[in-house]
């Protein structure tokens, strides 16, 4: 049964933007990684042992991505990562309303409120994850904003002590000069390297990236291009 959830909208009025480097909003304690790793109730695990979050979709917006990914990779546990309140409570009631909807599905995947940009080290431990998911990201157009943007020289930095060898990047976006800098920044980086087109053509994932999405359900419908960059850690930092 799909989510209904235009009343829950309409009860979670939006934000526009907040700013990523305002001062902080959330505790960067090191104890946020014992939230991440016990918010999901998990059937998955039968051994006592904590079992990891392995895929984070950063800035998840309303989760269709997340939805997505639970079914593709049952066995897999993926946390969407959003700045905004009244976005991460509305994912929070779609993922409650679809476990409620399907006993046994949907329980590998959770939503937290949190400035990934921020906090990213304080979620996950060193080669953790094997995917995260840069989707649509706000592009910052104004030359003195591009700090910003989720995707930079130093940020790469975080995002691969949190990733394994071997594990991906996923960036896609319907602004040209957007998708050229995030490319130009894993490019530059010593520590990434670019997925073949044979490879992504196997990937069941990419074409998710186009589709999945909220926002790139919009683009689509408008006839929008988009630009998608993929890389991989190849080797450890």
């Amino acid at each position: 049964m799909p989510f209904r959830g235009s009343s829950s909208l309409r009860r979670h009025p939006l934000r526009c933007f907040e700013s990523v480097v305002a001062p902080p909003l959330f505790r960067s304690s090191g104890t946020n990684r014992s939230i991440i790793r016990y918010a999901h109730s998990n059937p998955l695990n039968h051994s006592g042992d904590v079992k990891k979050i392995e895929f984070a979709d950063i800035g998840c917006g309303f989760g269709g991505l997340l939805i997505c990914l639970s079914t593709l990779f049952p066995q897999k546990l993926m946390i969407g990562m959003e700045l905004r309140d009244k976005v991460t409570e509305y994912v929070k009631e779609r993922i409650l309303a679809l476990r409620a909807a399907h006993p046994g599905q949907y329980q590998n995947v959770s939503v937290v409120r949190t400035n990934s940009m921020k906090y990213i080290p304080n979620y996950f431990d060193k080669g953790q994850l094997c995917k995260m998911f840069f989707l649509f990201p706000d592009p910052h157009f104004k030359e003195k904003n591009h700090r910003r943007r989720v995707i930079s020289p130093h940020l790469l930095d975080e995002y691969a002590y949190a990733l394994q060898v071997g594990g991906v990047i996923y960036t896609i976006t319907d602004v040209e000069e957007l998708g050229d800098w995030m490319k130009t920044c894993l490019e530059n980086h010593p520590l990434f390297e670019p997925v073949t087109e044979e490879e992504l053509k196997a990937d069941p994932v990419v074409e998710l990236l186009h589709s999945a999405s909220e926002e790139g359900q919009k683009v689509a419908r408008n006839g929008g291009q988009t630009y998608r960059a993929v890389y991989r850690i190849a080797s450890p930092m």
